[in-house]
């Protein structure tokens, strides 16, 4: 590493105030504190001092990802093979499967090795297209502004692609990387001055622009001509006995089912939730409101029932294993910069989402999910929840004082 670390001192000069290449200054110094911890160090008396920084908080909600990433890479390609199996289709069509079949590692269901495999060569062009082009934008606004490229887009870069389809058409991926960056960060001023979440500021747009291409029966699985319902889209034409049909709770539970590439598998959100916990990055009132806020409602709406709407069969034990529920719960609804900040705000802000994104799924089975529409709305009114929560305290502690 002294090598690297030599050269990147003498193009230092270069990039800093009056060099050559002082306009591209974000883009060295994005390169430099990635590769090694940064150099500079605070002067004279601090007022705080905390072992956690922005780069640390990012990392650990990577690692914390970690879990969802294996089972995205495993599940995608099940869900694939497991189709071909079925079908017998021995000679699928398109350049993934002329790799496999080069490869010799074939199509079985079976074979972990032969689903991760399978399943990367779906997620990997969406992740480097989601890194390549949303990293455009960040290194744009950064070097226009003048200032360091924020470690936010990390965790946007790794989010992203796992709320999208396999099947999603790489151009609408770019497009979409680009709205979420753009107008759902940038334009309000970069890492934390956003209100909304940029990943699924994103996806809302594919969801309204593209909905053939995320939407439906015929974009979860990653074969060709394939048409299979999710869940969530069994419940809302079948109710729970069309559920129970094709899949266990406990299979709903590992994430052994169609979906979202990293959405699936509530075993390995739980997983990132201990882990964002213990750091003490994710907030556990934050998780725990939305999961106590979900679970009243969809009992309460269970008890009450419905002759036409299936979606009231639905128990609140299902609702909390299908969908995006648990990905949204761990690592959408308890981003620090878009959730509420307050103690009392997070527990109202929690409970929110989860009033909400039952309402959607089961008041609305034209639209059987809806984590992603729930969060954004607890987004859009988290800094109201936290102005009336400081306010109260202001007025709490004026009245002590009288």
């Amino acid at each position: 590493m002294k090598p690297l670390r030599s050269l990147l001192d003498k193009l230092h000069p270069l990039f800093v105030h009056g060099g050559k290449l002082e306009k591209f200054y974000a883009l060295y110094e994005m390169a430099d504190t990635f590769l090694f911890t940064p150099g500079e160090t605070t002067k004279g008396g601090t007022q705080v001092r905390d072992a956690m920084d922005l780069k640390r908080m990012m990392i650990t909600v990577v690692i914390a990802l970690q879990p969802v990433l294996i089972w995205t890479a495993y599940n995608t390609g099940y869900q694939a093979n497991k189709v071909i199996a079925d079908l017998a289709l021995t000679t699928p069509e398109g350049w993934r499967a002329g790799l496999i079949n080069y490869l010799g590692i074939g199509f079985n269901p079976n074979s972990i090795f032969a689903c991760i495999v399978h399943g990367l060569l779906y997620f990997l062009p969406i992740f480097l297209v989601v890194q390549i082009v949303g990293g455009f934008w960040e290194g744009l606004f950064a070097s226009v502004r003048g200032h360091e490229i924020n470690e936010g887009f990390l965790v946007t870069g790794m989010l992203f692609p796992l709320i999208l389809p396999p099947t999603m058409p790489l151009w609408q991926v770019a497009l979409g990387i680009s709205f979420g960056v753009v107008m759902g960060k940038e334009v309000f001023g970069g890492t934390g001055k956003n209100f909304l979440n940029p990943a699924l500021a994103g996806r809302a747009f594919l969801f309204f622009a593209y909905p053939a291409s995320i939407s439906g029966d015929s974009v979860w699985v990653a074969v060709d001509g394939y048409s299979g319902a999710t869940a969530l889209s069994l419940a809302a034409s079948k109710g729970m006995a069309g559920v129970e049909q094709t899949m266990t709770w406990m299979d709903a539970f590992i994430g052994r089912i169609p979906g979202s590439m990293g959405e699936t598998s509530a075993l390995a959100c739980l997983i990132g939730a201990a882990i964002l916990i213990a750091t003490g990055v994710g907030s556990w009132r934050i998780m725990l409101s939305v999961l106590l806020g979900a679970l009243v409602t969809s009992t309460v709406l269970y008890a009450i029932g419905s002759s036409t709407n299936p979606m009231f069969s639905l128990t609140p034990g299902w609702h909390i294993v299908l969908g995006g529920f648990a990905f949204g719960l761990v690592f959408m609804a308890t981003d620090p910069v878009s959730a509420a900040m307050t103690e009392k705000g997070q527990w109202v802000y929690g409970a929110l989402i989860g009033f909400m994104v039952i309402l959607v799924r089961v008041i609305n089975p034209a639209f059987p999910e809806g984590m992603m529409l729930a969060i954004l709305f607890g987004n859009v009114c988290a800094p109201l929840i936290d102005y009336y929560v400081v306010k109260a305290n202001i007025l709490r502690r004026k009245a002590r004082n009288v």
